[in-house]
């Protein structure tokens, strides 16, 4: 099972006119492995049909994964990430992928691929979030199994079946 962070630092964000090429992806999850599923909204605040984990790209270029994963945790869902009984979790996985065509405009030029790190958030039991109206329209708990099918990105899908390969072979 990987590494557990319980801290996190607070650096300044410098401002920067482009997105930076790394992003984190969180799997929120309780131990009986019921999975926290948020429903993307498009640029107009309508639903974008696209079911995801926690996504968001790092702030600045020296932020690092857990404090990024805490942001993105507490900007999109409410939770905080690091409170008593949830447990943060860098699974030290990466994905490089191909950034879409309508997105690379939010990059610098000549930048076309990002790099995904992979953590995961086991919280005590599912609990109703506090969604950003700007990102995501609805929120649904399911099993892990049901959760893999759910999500539209193929990373996403492979980090919630490994989620429970592991508790499988950790029982």
């Amino acid at each position: 099972m990987p590494s557990q962070y319980l801290c996190m630092s607070h650096i300044p964000k410098p401002a920067s006119p482009f997105k930076i090429p790394r992003s984190v992806l969180v799997v929120i999850h309780t131990p009986e492995l019921q999975v926290l599923l948020l429903k993307r909204s498009d640029e107009q605040g309508k639903s974008s049909g696209v079911w995801q984990s926690v996504t968001g790209s790092l702030d600045f270029e020296a932020e690092s994964w857990i404090d990024c994963a805490v942001r993105e945790v507490r900007e999109e869902t409410g939770l905080d990430a690091l409170a008593s009984g949830h447990v943060l979790t860098d699974w030290k996985l990466e994905n490089s992928y191909d950034i879409w065509p309508h997105y690379l405009h939010r990059y610098a030029p000549g930048i076309s691929r990002n790099t995904e790190r992979v953590l995961g958030l086991c919280i005590p039991a599912p609990v109703r979030v506090r969604l950003s109206p700007s990102e995501h329209v609805d929120q649904l708990w399911l099993a892990w199994e049901d959760a893999a099918r759910q999500v539209s990105s193929a990373s996403n899908e492979a980090a919630i079946w490994r989620l429970g390969v592991w508790f499988a072979a950790d029982s």
